[in-house]
């Protein structure tokens, strides 16, 4: 621990703090930063001036990035067996309805993401118990409940993500891997910060952001403008 401290340290030593970088500017500095052995994931932390405790100022959507964000999600699909062969075609890991119930209420989940259509979900009421402590409960306002389930599954294949406010204000997301291209990274970067400000609740007054922070996995914040 103490030399992780040490390189963190070190690293921190290369931001200026009382400084606002631009995307660009920012991406460059993450990536000098880096000092893990391992490929750390870029996040992005957005601090708002939307107030969590009112239902009329929260946040959440999805948006799909413009470049792939490095993390390959496998999708579970709760549908009828006759449809289950034309849902894999969309690049489903798992589509069943009898098989994935069994396994599910066994406590197996081989599978991040579980979509189902609004006719199916009272289907899994039975193993809600299961589901619910995973976060793996399909609803609507998780777009995990859909009509139209191949552009759903492809649509997170391709790197679509859930964004939403938390308790204290704030939207964090994975935006991309420290190793790929600084360019796609910046371009990820200001592609996330117009979705969230394009989900400024209404009754939100004047700006929606309030700060803007980049950092890789155990690296230090850097501040950017927006």
């Amino acid at each position: 621990m103490a030399k992780h401290w040490k390189k963190y340290v070190e690293s921190k030593k290369t931001i200026d703090s009382s400084k606002l970088y631009t995307a660009a500017e920012a991406v460059e500095i993450v990536k000098k930063s880096i000092y893990t052995k391992f490929d750390p994931t870029i996040e992005i932390a957005i601090n708002t001036f939307a107030n969590p405790k009112y239902n009329d100022q929260m946040i959440r959507s999805t948006t799909i990035l413009p470049h792939w964000t490095g993390k390959t999600k496998k999708i579970a699909v709760f549908i009828s067996e006759d449809k289950a062969a034309d849902i894999k075609k969309a690049w489903a890991d798992i589509a069943w309805t009898e098989n994935l119930l069994n396994d599910i209420k066994a406590w197996k989940f081989d599978f991040d993401i579980l979509i189902t259509t609004p006719e199916h979900i009272r289907d899994l009421a039975v193993v809600a118990k299961q589901l619910w402590p995973k976060g793996l409960m399909p609803s609507p306002k998780a777009w995990t409940v859909v009509q139209n389930v191949e552009q759903a599954v492809e649509e997170v294949k391709k790197g679509k993500i859930e964004f939403k406010l938390d308790k204290t204000g704030n939207i964090h997301a994975p935006i991309w891997k420290g190793s790929f291209d600084s360019i796609k990274l910046q371009e990820n970067i200001e592609s996330f910060i117009k979705a969230v400000e394009d989900n400024k609740p209404t009754w939100v007054k004047g700006k929606l952001i309030r700060k803007i922070v980049v950092s890789s996995t155990m690296g230090p914040w850097i501040q950017i403008t927006f």
